[in-house]
């Protein structure tokens, strides 16, 4: 299960962040997992919950934002919604068609609260 060495690699990245922003604990992580990403959401949450306990983050509620796989024509340019990496162009067939979305990870936003609050 990759998610979570995942997991805890979000927690390294977020409590090293946090201290440097002099926080007392992070409430609140938001993460953009593409559908195409390979990251299992609810699989990340659950190893998350583990991950973040004894740190700045143990509690926290991860906010998870989905982008659907969009792919687009190397013919025609025509974009379109895709669910797996070899796709075909609803137009014109071509199977050369690159993955424009759905492939992000990125943590992008985190709560914290300052120390004594």
């Amino acid at each position: 299960m990759h998610e979570m060495s995942i997991a805890l690699s979000i927690v390294e990245a977020v409590a090293t962040k946090a201290q440097e922003e002099g926080a007392g604990r992070i409430s609140g992580i938001d993460l953009v997992i593409g559908k195409l990403a390979g990251i299992e959401p609810e699989s990340l949450k659950f190893c998350f919950s583990a991950a973040a306990k004894g740190t700045l983050a143990e509690g926290a509620v991860l906010a998870i934002d989905e982008p659907e796989g969009v792919g687009e024509c190397g013919e025609c340019g025509k974009r379109f919604p895709v669910s797996f990496y070899y796709a075909e162009c609803p137009d014109c067939r071509s199977l050369r068609v690159t993955i424009v979305s759905g492939e992000e990870f990125l943590i992008q936003s985190m709560t914290i609260e300052e120390e004594g609050i």
